[in-house]
């Protein structure tokens, strides 16, 4: 492949700016911000990716800076307008998290939480059995190429320069958490109600059988009724992991046409 060097020599402020927008993306999206993949390769497949796009977007009109600070401004925008769009699919990805450590807490290991090298946060671990569930389902349809589709498409609704930062925007974002909390709950749902029967069951018996220990019975028996919803539900867990990864398209567009103010 020939990198045509004369044309970004001319248009190095275009250019800088495409690869920043991409760059924002790969920050935060999920499967491109793993610390997994090097951050060499993250900036090359960046610089070969803005070669592609910035030879199918309109030339824009930048005009010219009177002071350095302008053209920085401009970069900064740029930035968040990519962090933005890969925000959206990291934030939906969270209500993964938000499900397991409701579960976590309701079947005894809510204390027990693992460390994960890629993210190096802690996390549940339930979360982290769902989560690499969605991850292997969101390769499996070619999330990742959404992802690029959306950062590449992006351009026809927001120009170069174009973004803002107003009302409907908020309001997208207020929406998009109250979504996320409701997919957790959902998620947890079948477990949560498992485990409430179970602790009425228990109460039951502590109250007829005195000399049964609740106490040393209920924590095996929880946990195994918790596993056992899990992988019962495994199927309706697809169905919703499918739903909110088809939303996830949906949601970062309305994020890129508010951005864009229409």
């Amino acid at each position: 492949m020939i990198i045509p060097i004369d044309f970004l020599l001319d248009t190095w402020d275009v250019f800088l700016l495409v690869f920043i927008r991409i760059t924002g993306l790969f920050v935060i999206a999920p499967i491109f911000s793993r610390r997994s993949i090097p951050l060499y390769h993250k900036i090359g497949f960046s610089f070969m990716l803005t070669i592609l796009i910035i030879n199918t977007i309109p030339n824009p009109e930048l005009g010219t800076y009177q002071h350095i600070l302008q053209f920085v401004f401009l970069l900064a925008k740029e930035f968040v307008v990519g962090i933005a769009i890969g925000y959206v699919a990291y934030l939906i990805f969270n209500g993964i998290y938000l499900a397991g450590q409701l579960i976590d807490m309701r079947i005894g290991f809510g204390m027990v939480n693992v460390l994960d090298p890629l993210s190096n946060i802690q996390i549940p671990i339930t979360a982290n059995f769902y989560f690499i569930i969605c991850m292997i389902m969101f390769l499996g349809i070619d999330g990742h190429f959404i992802l690029i589709n959306a950062i590449a498409k992006s351009y026809n609704f927001l120009p170069i320069g174009a973004a803002t930062f107003n009302e409907a925007l908020i309001n997208d974002i207020l929406s998009l958490f109250t979504n996320i909390f409701f997919i957790g709950f959902k998620i947890a749902a079948p477990v949560t109600a498992a485990i409430l029967v179970t602790d009425v069951a228990l109460g039951v018996i502590s109250k007829a059988v005195p000399q049964i220990n609740v106490f040393v019975l209920g924590m095996p028996l929880k946990i195994g009724v918790g596993l056992l919803i899990m992988v019962s539900t495994l199927t309706v867990f697809k169905e919703l992991a499918f739903l909110m990864m088809d939303g996830m398209d949906g949601e970062m567009y309305n994020f890129i046409i508010d951005m864009a103010g229409k």
